[in-house]
């Protein structure tokens, strides 16, 4: 059989895990992901990865933040003040919270982590909790669907 190519879809069983270990996402023999190589549906990285390898094969890749989930911008820690929320909720660090952000004119959600509770204000971070973080895949190729 020859070797995943740029025009391949492909079935893989990987895990995804911070550095530390922590799993982060799993895809099993009971559950394997479907990828159409160039497709974009997991990262470009581990789609590289992916490229000459053959069934059965196993690959181990460290995936750089910028690669992953990006670099953690100070940009997007925030402070609101604490009466904003007065009477609707009790924020808790570790909270995450729907916030309308206006972009070019137009109001969208955006999911945002509540990260330090103080007496007049609060911290949110509207990163994503695993921007500035490597992630470690451990990837099995199972077949080639040409």
């Amino acid at each position: 059989m020859c070797p995943v190519a740029l025009t391949d879809t492909v079935t893989v069983t990987y895990t995804a895990s911070l550095e530390t270990g922590e799993l982060i996402d799993k895809r099993d023999e009971t559950n394997p992901a479907t990828v159409s190589i160039g497709s974009g549906v997991v990262c470009r990285a581990v789609e590289a990865c992916l490229f000459g390898m053959e069934p059965g094969q196993k690959r181990v890749i460290r995936v750089d933040p910028e690669d992953a989930y990006g670099l953690h911008q100070k940009e997007l820690v925030q402070q609101i003040p604490l009466a904003h929320f007065q009477g609707k909720l009790d924020p808790k660090p570790g909270m995450i919270l729907s916030l309308a952000v206006d972009k070019d004119g137009e109001q969208h959600q955006v999911p945002a982590t509540i990260t330090e509770v103080h007496e007049d204000n609060i911290t949110v971070d509207y990163n994503h909790p695993l921007a500035g973080l490597p992630i470690v895949y451990q990837v099995t190729l199972i077949t080639i669907n040409s």
